[in-house]
């Protein structure tokens, strides 16, 4: 009797530690999980949930730990082998977490959420052709989920079956008619079987639902302007203005139909280099001799940053690396910065100069918040045209600029220049540009939705600079580093 209401005991504890961890409560169902251990050291249970929540967490090391020694207690429990794969996953050890979910569908076949892990991790390795086969069983398994069934249809495209990826991509839009992701993955496909018109409308559908669906902007504005309709591009801009006023990606996109047409003065009006990209010279902070020595102490902080990844790819810098954002426990000197930055942008807004129904103003958010990242460019190291779709201010701030001992092939080699769009936009107009010699000290400021590019950095040292973004957060999405 003593061990029955023990056992009772127990499994209540255990359910009331779930309810908490359900709720966010992580630390008060530790502790109970904790208790439960103190009585019971081997009690796998409580180990498998005591490492889930480690894993909710962050301390990857020790959910490993911990469900490794729930399965050591018990080795057919599917679950615990399923979650020990994502705790794998998150510590970045991929064949691991593999293994770990193909010996979960092992031990259970019918387990859909360690199918749809198993062929999630699997396309994000590239296994393209065995991820469809994993996420095909589980969306048979669960053939309700609108997200499993878009993510079989990007397996399916990526592995070349674009009729398959067409018909699972339209299930996934039933199931749910506001994934907007899935009418433009669709369209993807369908321009890959030749069939444009359905694309297009697709493409269409998509901005219909989610008018800051970036990805589906692009190929939307892209489909039309290879065709050859500018205007076509013009009209789709202002069915997404009247939802959406200021939307950076279609700025760029009417500045690139504007230019296309020949109304260049129109143009002109959303580029305007002098109104709109404001160099600041950036003054040593509190506590540094001067602004060498504030960017000495800023190159040491970023180029140790952990987050520093070269050839980063999905991104515009080529012979260089990222951080992530290193205003996200910042050292002193960033810290600085980001001060210094705050106060430019407040002089930006006071500044700006423009009609209440410009796209700039338009899209000038209530409240915003920063993001900044580095980036560390070496020999050859330059940015392909790109915008800022997410921000609405961008900027850029120089710490170290090389000086070549000998003249360089390009005279504008490292300079920063606007207004070039990206090659892929299928525009035949030549673009106005300007371009502004980067300098060490100094900063600027401009409209995140213009597109920019570095000029190849010819010399052997590296180039760093800081950029950043000033963001909506309601609206704010992945950072550009």
């Amino acid at each position: 009797m003593a061990a029955e209401e023990k056992r009772k005991s127990v499994a209540q504890a255990l359910a009331e530690g779930v309810s908490l961890q359900r709720a966010g409560k992580i630390r008060e169902a530790e502790s109970i999980y904790r208790r439960v251990l103190e009585a019971a050291p081997d009690h796998a249970d409580a180990l498998h949930l005591l490492g889930v929540a480690a894993r909710q967490s962050g301390r990857n090391d020790e959910a490993i730990d911990l469900i490794g020694r729930a399965i050591a207690a018990n080795p057919q429990n599917a679950t615990y082998h399923s979650n020990l794969g994502t705790a794998f996953e998150a510590a970045g050890r991929r064949e691991e977490a593999l293994s770990s979910y193909r010996r979960a569908v092992e031990i259970k076949k019918d387990f859909p959420e360690a199918q749809f892990k198993l062929g999630s991790l699997l396309q994000a390795m590239g296994k393209n052709g065995l991820a469809a086969q994993a996420l095909r069983r589980a969306v048979e398994l669960r053939p309700d989920n609108a997200n499993w069934h878009l993510l079989l249809g990007t397996a399916l495209a990526a592995s070349g079956k674009h009729e398959q990826a067409a018909a699972v991509l339209r299930r996934a839009a039933e199931l749910d008619p506001k994934l907007a992701d899935a009418h433009h993955r669709q369209g993807l496909s369908f321009l890959a079987l030749k069939r444009r018109d359905e694309a297009l409308a697709a493409f269409r559908r998509a901005v219909a639902i989610d008018p800051r669906h970036d990805a589906a902007l692009f190929s939307l504005a892209c489909h039309l302007m290879e065709d050859g309709d500018a205007q076509g591009v013009l009209a789709a801009c202002d069915e997404v203005f009247a939802r959406d006023p200021g939307n950076c990606r279609m700025v760029s996109w009417k500045i690139a139909a504007l230019t296309e047409l020949g109304k260049r003065d129109e143009a002109m009006n959303l580029l305007d280099f002098d109104r709109f990209v404001r160099p600041v010279e950036v003054t040593a902070p509190e506590g540094y001799a001067d602004v060498a020595a504030f960017n000495a102490a800023l190159v040491g902080e970023v180029t140790t940053h952990p987050t520093l990844v070269f050839e980063k790819s999905g991104h515009a810098t080529r012979h260089g690396g990222h951080t992530g954002d290193i205003l996200i426990d910042p050292g002193p000197a960033v810290a600085a910065l980001e001060a210094f930055i705050r106060q430019a942008v407040a002089d930006y807004e006071r500044a700006l100069d423009c009609d209440p129904d410009h796209p700039l103003r338009a899209a000038k958010p209530d409240r915003w918040r920063l993001q900044a990242w580095a980036v560390v460019m070496d020999t050859k190291g330059h940015q392909l045209p790109h915008i800022h779709p997410a921000a609405w201010i961008s900027g850029v701030y120089y710490l170290k600029i090389p000086i070549s001992k000998t003249p360089p092939r390009d005279p504008h080699a490292g300079w920063i220049e606007f207004g070039r769009p990206q090659d892929n936009m299928h525009t035949k107009a030549e673009p106005d540009v300007r371009l502004y010699r980067p300098k060490e000290g100094l900063m600027f400021l401009f409209p995140s939705y213009l597109y920019h590019m570095t000029i190849p950095n010819e010399t052997g040292e590296q180039r760093i600079s800081i950029a950043f973004d000033v963001v909506d957060p309601r609206r704010a999405r992945r950072a550009p580093y």
